[in-house]
């Protein structure tokens, strides 16, 4: 990793210019777990490094609106021991939690999870469930992209090369609202996800789903919103009907890779499962 330039700016003005500066020869480093490994691993190669955790709230969680705005540098620790983030959406914090180990939650960042733009990224697909929308700044000012449309093929986003993400908005949580995140991984702990399934409901006073959101990820070249599974529970108190809708949806939307970590149909299949069952948690968590 010799002769890379690094830099630690202080604004998102400052981040921006020097990305814009580089043409293309920067990255931008939260946490680091991704792109220093690359780096050693001559798979990225940046002529300059720009630091982005010095930059006043990047690296915390805000309530905003009803709802929530976190830095994109937020780790997944600090997620972790926010209680009232917790409380509202359970199923992003769990997410986020299954990124590593102890030690690399301490520094692996939401923003760097999405924007290593891994099919597999674990806090992806919960996100997506959850209706979040990214903050991003570049030159040409500040807009909002919902998370679905960040990514749009491994290892690339639609971001311009000088805009940065700076932050996650999740919307305000109505009554009787529940999220859950699952996912299907060779081993017990430390590894991608095979198959990730994200779920987000809401129900009224009679138990009746009046919303969903469900997400699926390792299944597509990104992590993909389903609206299909999402309105074949919408109008049902998830009966065995409206679970099976639910399936037919996921396992059409589902384009994987046969590996040796499992073949195509295998994946589809999983898919169905963890959503299905994400659903029920989200269920049971929502009080329906």
């Amino acid at each position: 990793m010799s002769g890379v330039d690094y830099l630690s700016p202080t604004t998102i003005a400052e981040a921006v210019k020097a990305l814009g500066q580089a043409g293309g020869g920067a990255r931008l480093m939260a946490g680091g777990t991704d792109l220093l490994v690359q780096m050693r691993g001559g798979r990225a190669k940046p002529q300059t490094v720009i630091d982005i955790k010095r930059i006043p709230g990047l690296m915390d969680i805000r309530a905003e609106g009803g709802g929530f705005v976190i830095g994109a540098a937020t780790s997944g620790a600090v997620l972790g021991e926010h209680a009232a983030l917790r409380k509202a959406w359970p199923g992003i914090v769990e997410a986020a939690n299954l990124i590593g180990s102890t030690q690399v939650q301490g520094r692996a960042s939401l923003g760097g999870n999405l924007c290593n733009a891994s099919p597999a990224a674990d806090s992806v697909p919960a996100l997506i469930a959850a209706a979040a929308v990214c903050i991003v700044e570049g030159s040409n000012g500040r807009r909002e992209i919902p998370v679905e449309k960040v990514q749009i093929s491994p290892g690339k986003m639609s971001l311009a090369p000088d805009e940065i993400l700076i932050a996650f908005r999740l919307p305000p949580r109505p009554a009787k609202s529940g999220d859950a995140y699952l996912r299907l991984i060779p081993r017990t702990e430390m590894d991608i996800a095979v198959v990730g399934a994200g779920v987000s409901l809401t129900f009224d006073a009679s138990g009746t789903c009046m919303a969903a959101r469900v997400s699926v990820g390792a299944v597509a070249p990104t992590a993909l919103l389903v609206e299909g599974a999402g309105m074949a529970l919408v109008g049902s108190k998830l009966d065995e009907g409206a679970l099976a809708k639910m399936d037919a949806a996921v396992a059409a939307a589902c384009k994987p890779i046969s590996d040796k970590r499992g073949t195509a149909e295998y994946r589809t299949k999983i898919a169905c499962v963890l959503a299905r069952r994400a659903a029920l948690i989200a269920r049971e968590r929502a009080g329906a």
